[in-house]
């Protein structure tokens, strides 16, 4: 098979993408530059920082505090709004080389239902929606959405009635049961299922003697939450019928295939390239070069493939 007959495209659902990388939420600046190659080779999207309805200054004090083996942050969602994102950023990052993912925080009904109103008169700039039920670091909102099957369904269903594109729901794994939760997510209208977000760690200060964060907890990511995301995307997979893409700690390209053979269509990569901004073309070189060792045309021929009995 000739390299040029393989490729490195794959869907997510209706969401067509050069390459299985994803650029999480909340990583990446919205500056016109970091949208364009060749500062993202190798990635096929990027999703937003959270958007809300109105400016939010994030969580006073430390925001992050890294681990011996990944990173802690405490953001909270900071933002300058859905109308300021709409009229400023929109603009520059749209039509360049990443599709655009709106990543929208669950707030109260509300306000959610105002962000998705406004972003529906923007949707043929946008790719997908990932509606955002998994935030660990803000008080209310967020991962209480998602905790809970009849909420995640809720948040679902009153997303799905205001925003009629791609839907994806990044679900946390903060949960007691995330396969209910998946299911009821699928169930509610969601197309496919972001798994999965921070896990809730913290750190103390020897100095001070106090918690680094002043909420105490903070969101955990990096190569140490890795085998726990793919154990979620393994068990979530197998519970539903729509894509999963999987997030958590991918650091090499050999991650990325594990996910994918665990039943993810694509991955969502973050604090990877806050230490290597050209880890989206190293990732992508490597899947590629698994393809062609395999015998395999696409990544798509990957997915679930860990699960199959006759291969």
């Amino acid at each position: 098979m000739t390299s040029e007959r393989r490729s490195s495209h794959v869907s997510v659902g209706h969401v067509f993408l050069d390459s299985p990388l994803i650029i999480a939420s909340g990583t990446w600046p919205h500056e016109a530059g970091f949208w364009k190659a060749p500062v993202c080779s190798g990635a096929s999207a990027a999703c937003t920082k959270a958007l809300t309805l109105h400016a939010r200054e994030g969580n006073p004090g430390i925001r992050l505090w890294e681990t011996p083996c990944g990173l802690l942050n405490s953001i909270g969602l900071q933002n300058q709004g859905i109308d300021r994102f709409l009229s400023e950023d929109l603009p520059k990052i749209s039509a360049k080389d990443l599709k655009v993912i709106a990543n929208v925080a669950m707030e109260t009904e509300e306000e959610t239902e105002a962000v998705l109103s406004r972003l529906s008169r923007f949707s043929e700039l946008l790719a997908a929606v990932e509606l955002n039920i998994s935030c660990p670091n803000v008080d209310a909102g967020g991962m209480a959405w998602g905790s809970d099957p009849r909420q995640a369904a809720r948040a679902i269903r009153l997303a799905r009635q205001n925003w009629k594109g791609p839907l994806w729901a990044k679900l946390t794994p903060q949960c007691a049961e995330i396969s209910l939760v998946a299911k009821a997510s699928e169930e509610a209208g969601a197309d496919a299922l972001v798994v999965a977000n921070t896990w809730l760690g913290m750190a103390i200060d020897t100095s001070s003697e106090k918690p680094v964060f002043k909420r105490c907890v903070a969101g955990l990511s990096g190569p140490a939450v890795f085998p726990l995301a793919l154990r979620l995307v393994w068990e979530v997979s197998s519970s539903v019928g729509i894509p999963v893409i999987g997030c958590g700690g991918i650091s090499k390209s050999d991650d990325v295939i594990s996910m994918m053979l665990a039943g993810a269509s694509a991955v969502e990569i973050g604090t990877l390239h806050f230490a290597d901004l050209s880890c989206f073309r190293k990732l992508q070189e490597g899947i590629l070069e698994h393809l062609a060792a395999k015998g395999y045309s696409s990544p798509m021929e990957l997915i679930g493939r860990g699960k199959r009995k006759d291969v």
